[in-house]
């Protein structure tokens, strides 16, 4: 079972080679070997090019796209239509979530046919959430709450960077949510996924706050209240799903 790990990255090239390495050693060591890793940088303006080329001169399995718009979700859109693996997802690149859930989850897809998504969860009761700032929690307390009262969420978690799906599910996602571009995208992703009824493992992470991170909160809280009344028109209004 071939998988597809792709990296949206922009401006990182204080983390790009440091995330790839670490998840191509960590495939090694668990004798896994069948995987592409795709980076898909979404406007750079920074040597990420230059370490992305170097990595895929450095490892076979490690290829490097670019699109000319910005936002994880146009990145993550581009990386599935890329994809070739049966099991394609995302991952941050400073693998904020533990490592070590990338070979709970191929064992998951190997093992439990029926789980067609794994959506990983910092905020599950199991989770070992380490290091998060408090108004970032607050923040991402209020986005749950506005995403479970008007648009029924079940997950517990709707954007902790760690999501894999088997990709024929992956591909019709793509093909049935809007053109967003941004973080938003993901959220939307999911939904659409739980409305549709497909099997989805609300999955308990080990995650580590990263404090350079690049997200604009106050920016990112404006755009996610216009998204969430626009699916909540599309879904009830409208009832387009």
């Amino acid at each position: 079972m071939k998988w597809t790990i792709i990296f949206p990255v922009l401006n990182e090239r204080l983390r790009l080679e440091s995330g790839v390495v670490r998840t191509v050693e960590y495939l090694e060591s668990i004798g896994f070997r069948d995987y592409e890793i795709i980076i898909v940088d979404n406007g750079s303006e920074d040597e990420t090019p230059l370490i992305a080329q170097g990595l895929c001169e450095r490892y076979e399995a490690v290829k490097y796209e670019r699109i000319s718009v910005r936002g994880v979700g146009a990145a993550f859109r581009r990386g599935v239509e890329k994809s070739d693996g049966e099991i394609v997802g995302y991952m941050d690149i400073d693998l904020s979530t533990n490592i070590r859930h990338l070979g709970e989850a191929i064992r998951i897809f190997k093992d439990r046919p029926e789980v067609a998504y794994i959506n990983g969860s910092r905020f599950a009761r199991e989770s070992d959430t380490k290091g998060r700032k408090w108004y970032r929690r607050i923040t991402s307390q209020g986005l749950l709450i506005l995403l479970k009262l008007f648009l029924r969420m079940k997950s517990t978690d709707a954007i902790c960077g760690f999501t894999f799906l088997r990709r024929e599910t992956a591909l019709s996602l793509v093909e049935g949510c809007s053109q967003d571009n941004g973080w938003f995208y993901m959220i939307e992703f999911l939904l659409r996924a739980e409305k549709r009824g497909v099997n989805i493992l609300d999955y308990p992470v080990e995650w580590q706050e990263d404090y350079n991170t690049t997200v604009k909160i106050f920016r990112t809280v404006i755009n996610y209240m216009a998204q969430i009344a626009r699916l909540f028109r599309e879904f009830y209004i409208k009832k387009n799903i």
